[in-house]
């Protein structure tokens, strides 16, 4: 459903394919144009070959309904484990923030079904077929939020179906034991159906990507998308609705700040440890110079990360410094609105920010990496590269200023 409704967005299907094809699966991914409850939606089943199912003895056909539940378990000797699924995504040549989105989701998916089974994070196993639909579904969702450009994700409070659903483990209430563990904190309502509205899969997602949970933002919408699960009886349609919009001046958002002092790491290491930090998600990293106590020289290391994604960057800190503790506090952030651009000029495609100020002003900063790219590429000073994709950004965009 998540899939669908960025599709419904206007998220092409063939970019999304190409994003997908780094994962070496087989699969066929249907979309279709359905109605629920009268309401037009897309409706996205992902299918795997028949072959791939027939070998395996506990394999169950891929489900697309509210985000097809893996169906987790311990104890089978066919599937894929969590362990082998991460090494998966590891060796795929996904870009970066999408891979890192998707490892996070799949390591809160597992974690979840770890708990409630009592087994390690290593032995989770999923059914070969489950496998694949949720691996497609992960990976589907973090590639399209990248590539629709999506810079924030907010969530009303999700709604609960009730009653029971029928498992490998027998006959469990809903929600899933492993959909209530990843709904920890997170604000929920009820949905006076009684059925699954919302799966383990979905609400790993859910939990990795939204920054916010709570009522629609001040924005000004743009498309409404709409992604189907299968027709349920009811007094709600079985979809999804994705509105996407854009900000008005500020927004605001919450952050939390990792800090820990040291001063006994070696100075050339930083660059790895910034490195590790931003291709886990860290939304920005600094470090200030520091006399410690008995007068030591050491530094302050900052690190903004969202809300859900603070223990799995602490234990980056924790793992690649010499850190034994590390503050976490939750801040307020305020944001200008802002756009990411993708502008061809005369020394070749960079990526652009678009930034409108508090007045109504818009700058356009292109992206250092792009800029440091070009300016090697062609042998021209970073600064004049800068100058020149900032212009061409403004042209594109304000034609009329010229």
């Amino acid at each position: 459903m998540f899939m669908g409704a960025l599709l419904d967005l206007g998220l092409p299907k063939k970019d999304l394919l190409e994003g997908l094809a780094p994962l070496g699966l087989e699969f066929e991914l249907v979309v279709k144009k359905v109605k629920r409850a009268g309401f037009a939606a897309r409706y996205v089943d992902v299918r795997v070959p028949a072959e791939e199912r027939s070998g395996h003895a506990h394999s169950h056909p891929a489900r697309s309904d509210s985000k097809s539940s893996p169906r987790a378990h311990s104890g089978h000797a066919h599937g894929r484990t969590y362990a082998e699924i991460r090494d998966l995504l590891m060796g795929a040549s996904l870009p970066s923030g999408p891979k890192a989105t998707a490892l996070a989701i799949f390591e809160a998916l597992g974690r979840a079904e770890a708990r409630v089974h009592g087994t390690p994070l290593e032995a989770v196993h999923f059914h070969e077929v489950g496998a694949v639909d949720a691996i497609v579904d992960v990976t589907a969702a973090a590639l399209g939020l990248e590539l629709l450009g999506i810079e924030r994700v907010t969530c009303s409070p999700v709604a609960l179906g009730h009653g029971t659903i029928d498992s490998d483990h027998g006959r469990l209430p809903l929600p899933a034991p492993a959909t209530l563990e990843l709904l920890a904190g997170v604000p929920t309502v009820p949905a006076a159906v009684e059925w699954e509205t919302l799966t383990p899969t979905g609400a790993a997602i859910l939990r990795t990507v939204v920054d916010d949970f709570g009522g629609l933002p001040a924005m000004t919408p743009e498309k409404v998308g709409y992604g189907a699960g299968n027709d349920r009886q009811g007094v709600l349609p079985n979809v999804l609705r994705a509105v996407l919009g854009r900000a008005s001046g500020f927004v605001g958002d919450r952050v939390v700040c990792l800090e820990t002092n040291l001063d006994d790491l070696v100075p050339e290491h930083f660059d790895y440890l910034m490195e590790r930090l931003f291709e886990e998600g860290a939304l920005d990293v600094s470090l200030q110079h520091l006399q410690m106590k008995k007068n030591r020289p050491g530094f302050l290391v900052r690190t903004l990360v969202r809300p859900p994604d603070r223990d799995r960057l602490a234990r980056i800190l924790f793992a690649e410094s010499t850190a034994i503790g590390v503050r976490a506090t939750e801040w307020d952030r305020l944001l200008l609105e802002r756009e990411s651009l993708r502008v061809d000029s005369e020394l070749g495609r960079a990526r652009v920010k678009k930034i409108r100020g508090p007045e109504g002003r818009t700058e356009y900063s292109p992206e250092y990496d792009d800029c440091k790219r070009i300016a090697r590429e062609r042998g021209l000073p970073l600064r004049e590269v800068v100058q020149r994709l900032a212009a061409a950004a403004r042209a594109r965009e304000e034609p009329g200023d010229e």
